[in-house]
């Protein structure tokens, strides 16, 4: 019997209990429809029997196997599910009277739609910076519905950054971290909490493995078009392009390109405003590297810098926490500017003031109780 609440806190979802368990399924589902519609046409036909084999078949095990084809038929539709891809999602920490249990840091991944914010430009890097960090330190706290999400979301990840040429320094470091942390996991499987059969992770590292070859293999082709390319901006507007950059390596990688940006990119000034952003001034005193005219050479120290502090984190777009509600969603601006939609079906009278930037690390933050 599915539970149908009204209460904000209860969206009221529709479970079918299967073999791994209760899932959440959508009924109204054109797919669905038709694979019903087909399974109960199925259903309808008669039974043809030879008539030797008439005289075998009574009327009661006539009844035995029509239950046993509706059963049958109960199985495999359940075979088929559509999980809701919400945007938002309820963190609670404790037992109430309408909530059992806690939200957990695998709750919380399968349920907020991270699939289509990789297809957000803005989102992207927040998305692959909070699969790095899961996989240095939570991936065996994922349950198996968590991992099979996990796995997939970084399927596509990978696939994307080979189709678009784009990001693939961050894919390189991502698969990096997750290829350490599995060969850690599965050498030290059965003394570790890690859920699953040791094969099902075997053959998950081996994909790990040959994704990293192709995106270590992958190779930027020049794109040929009369569009207005970078290079045929001004200097000083290409100088001001590089100075929004918020990643050394970037940078780098973007003075190879011509020799006109590797001198913009050489710029004493810009390394130097590269490392006030990121660092303190007390971290500057501790790492100080001259040049050989007595300078400060700032890209070294930037370098040096990274090696021993944490950088900045920049996004394009963050998941929200709203403070009122205890709510953790995606925020669609667009929605908010035109429908002043905050997001979350919030009670409070100023939704905006109660609204907070979440980074990858206070995501799994949220999660430690």
């Amino acid at each position: 019997m599915p539970f149908l609440g009204q209460d904000w806190r209860s969206p009221g979802w529709s479970w079918v209990k299967t073999e791994d368990g209760w899932k959440r399924c959508e009924f109204f589902s054109e797919n669905f429809e038709n694979k019903v519609n087909q399974h109960n046409s199925n259903l309808c036909q008669p039974i043809n029997l030879k008539a030797e084999d008439s005289d075998l078949f009574n009327k009661e095990d006539c009844e035995f196997e029509v239950k046993k084809r509706k059963k049958d038929h109960l199985n495999e539709n359940t075979k088929y599910h559509y999980f809701f891809r919400e945007k938002w999602i309820y963190v609670h920490k404790e037992s109430t009277k309408e909530r059992h249990g806690y939200c957990t840091l695998g709750e919380a991944f399968n349920r907020l739609d991270f699939s289509s914010a990789i297809q957000d430009v803005r989102k992207f890097n927040y998305v692959v910076k909070l699969l790095q960090l899961i996989a240095k330190s939570q991936l065996s706290s994922l349950s198996g519905a968590a991992q099979k999400n996990y796995f997939n979301v970084l399927e596509k990840i990978v696939r994307k950054a080979l189709e678009d040429h784009q990001n693939p320094r961050k894919i390189r470091e991502l698969l990096q971290d997750l290829s350490s942390s599995l060969c850690i996991l599965i050498r030290e499987f059965g003394k570790s909490a890690l859920i699953g059969n040791i094969n099902t992770w075997i053959c998950r590292l081996e994909t790990i493995l040959m994704w990293q070859q192709d995106v270590m293999n992958l190779q930027m082709t020049q794109q040929v078009n009369s569009d207005l390319s970078l290079c045929d901006l001004p200097l000083y507007m290409q100088s001001n392009i590089i100075y929004r950059f918020d990643d050394g390596w970037d940078i780098i990688s973007l003075g190879q390109v011509t020799p006109a940006l590797h001198v913009l990119s050489e710029d004493r000034h810009l390394w130097m405003k590269l490392c006030q952003y990121h660092f303190s001034e007390k971290q500057f005193c501790r790492h100080v590297i001259l040049s050989e005219n007595g300078h400060i050479d700032w890209k070294l120290m930037y370098f040096a810098l990274e090696k021993y502090y944490p950088k900045k984190e920049q996004y394009g777009d963050t998941l929200h926490f709203c403070r009122h509600c205890s709510i953790l969603f995606w925020k669609d601006f667009h929605l908010a500017f035109l429908f002043k939609d905050p997001g979350h079906p919030c009670t409070a009278n100023d939704p905006d003031s109660c609204f907070m930037s979440v980074s990858p690390q206070h995501f799994i933050d949220l999660f430690k109780f």
